[in-house]
C-alpha cells in the first residue's frame, strides 16, 4: 500500500461521492450490536459489536468509526485519547469496514 491511498475508500465502496453515509456505517454497526444475526457468517463481528458498544458507548464507537473510514486512521490508533483498548479499536475497524461492504448490497434488495 502506497502512503497516498487510503486503507478503505468509503466513497468507492458506496459510489456516492458527494456525501459518504458515514452514519448509516455507524448506523448498521449499532443495529448489528443490538439485533446480532445468528447462523450468519459474519455473526462473530456483530456479537464483537455488542460488547464494545456496551463497553464504550454508542459516541465512542461512532468516532473509532469516523476516524477509521474517513480519517483514514489506522484501527488501533483510532482509539487515541478514547480510553479504548487497541484491540477494540481493531474490532470496530474490523466491523465497520466489512458493514460499510455490505451497504451497497442492501440498497440493491
Amino acid at each position: 500500500m502506497t502512503g497516498s491511498e487510503p486503507l478503505y475508500d468509503v466513497r468507492e465502496r458506496t459510489g456516492n461521492p458527494e456525501h459518504p453515509p458515514i452514519d448509516d456505517v455507524v448506523d448498521l454497526v449499532l443495529e448489528r450490536a443490538e439485533n446480532p444475526r445468528v447462523d450468519h457468517q459474519n455473526a462473530h463481528l456483530d456479537e464483537a459489536m455488542a460488547t464494545v458498544v456496551d463497553r464504550y458507548g454508542s459516541e465512542t464507537i461512532r468516532t473509532v468509526i469516523y476516524r477509521v473510514l474517513v480519517e483514514e486512521y489506522p484501527f488501533r490508533t483510532a482509539t487515541a485519547d478514547l480510553d479504548v483498548d487497541n484491540v477494540d479499536g481493531v474490532r470496530i475497524g474490523t466491523a465497520a469496514t466489512r458493514f460499510l461492504a455490505e451497504l451497497p448490497a442492501q440498497s440493491d434488495d
